[in-house]
């Protein structure tokens, strides 16, 4: 028997699922990797357990959501493709959150800086923050500025809110993969992190481990409300998707603004 909690990590094969895998099992998590090929199986370390799902069919997703403690959403598509986005940034976390029966489960969803900015599959990463706000499940959400853009003497944490920075480019902010996947996996155990909505950048100077200080220094979403503590209120919940609509009336009713 054992005391260690099961982590699942959802997009585990991509660049930085694999390094929260990483960070997880250096945690002391046991660690669940969701793949869709079993070929996928082999990319992992000794020790991981891997589970085959699609994102897309929520039934396919019951094993690897059974008996976790915490998950890590890692996973994204890229380019201008909306049709996509509604499936997998939004698709993928309702339907892990539609079969997820432990409601004690710490979620951490990776999203994106200017994920506000209302510029078209942005509005699908949006929405999957909103569903996770409304599940009533311990959160973090993270949105992380340009992968790997920082410089060698540029790993400084800052953790941001509002949303503020809209230019499309690095001066956005940059931040570090490995980092990412460290906020992602330390949000998990620390309690100052629970409900909390940010940006994450890093500025010049070295990386400190002072996390809890860091998570501590941010305001917490308001409870029962669709949106990060500081965003822009510019998403009109009336003007959204019908099924949209729907998805969250199955955890408030009646519905935030």
């Amino acid at each position: 028997m054992t005391d260690r909690k099961v982590l699942l990590a959802v997009g585990a094969t991509g660049s930085i699922g694999r390094l929260v895998v990483a960070e997880a099992m250096q945690a002391g998590y046991l660690v669940r990797a969701l793949v869709r090929q079993p070929k996928d199986a082999q990319t992992f370390p000794m020790g991981v357990e891997v589970v085959i799902g699609d994102l897309t069919r929520p039934e396919s997703l019951k094993a690897a959501v059974a008996g976790i403690d915490a998950a890590v959403f890692t996973h994204g598509t890229y380019g201008g493709d909306q049709e996509a986005a509604r499936a997998i940034d939004y698709g993928a976390v309702r339907n892990v959150l539609a079969v997820l029966s432990n409601r004690s489960s710490h979620v951490a969803l990776m999203t994106a800086i200017s994920v506000t900015d209302r510029k078209g599959v942005h509005d699908w990463k949006r929405r999957a923050e909103r569903l996770l706000r409304a599940s009533g499940l311990p959160y973090t959400i993270v949105r992380p500025g340009w992968f790997d853009y920082n410089q060698p003497d540029q790993h400084r944490v800052v953790m941001l809110q509002g949303d503020s920075r809209q230019s499309g480019t690095p001066r956005d902010g940059v931040i570090a993969r490995e980092q990412i996947a460290r906020v992602l996996v330390r949000s998990l155990g620390t309690a100052a992190a629970n409900r909390k909505t940010l940006e994450l950048i890093a500025e010049q100077g070295d990386e400190r481990d002072d996390y809890s200080r860091l998570f501590g220094s941010l305001e917490p979403d308001v409870e029962g409300g669709l949106d990060g503590v500081r965003d822009a209120s510019n998403m009109p919940l009336s003007e959204e998707p019908p099924f949209v609509q729907e998805d969250l009336k199955a955890y408030v009713s009646p519905l935030g603004t």
